[in-house]
């Protein structure tokens, strides 16, 4: 499992999102900017994470199992279900 650098502090989060709100840019392929790290909090439920680069990968996240958003790198989640989930972005 990917982690964040120990460099990094955390300096801002995302609203928390649900199936219902999550925003239709977080469900299509973007990325975040230079030096810019997220982790990807799963608070209920399940949410798929597609990363594309620099190899494709996807990760189930759960309560138990967050993702890292690496700078930079083309991502994008898929919603499988009811879900409650926030992003805290570090640099």
């Amino acid at each position: 499992m990917k982690t964040l650098p120990a460099h990094v502090s955390h300096y801002k989060s995302s609203p928390e999102f649900t199936e219902t709100s999550t925003p239709a840019a977080l469900q299509k392929g973007h990325t975040t900017a230079a030096g810019v790290w997220g982790r990807i909090t799963i608070l209920e439920g399940s949410l798929r994470y597609h990363i594309s680069e620099p190899e494709p990968e996807e990760l189930l996240l759960t309560p138990e199992r967050f993702g890292v958003v690496e700078p930079q790198m083309r991502h994008e989640v898929e919603l499988v279900g009811p879900v409650r989930f926030r992003v805290d972005f570090h640099k």
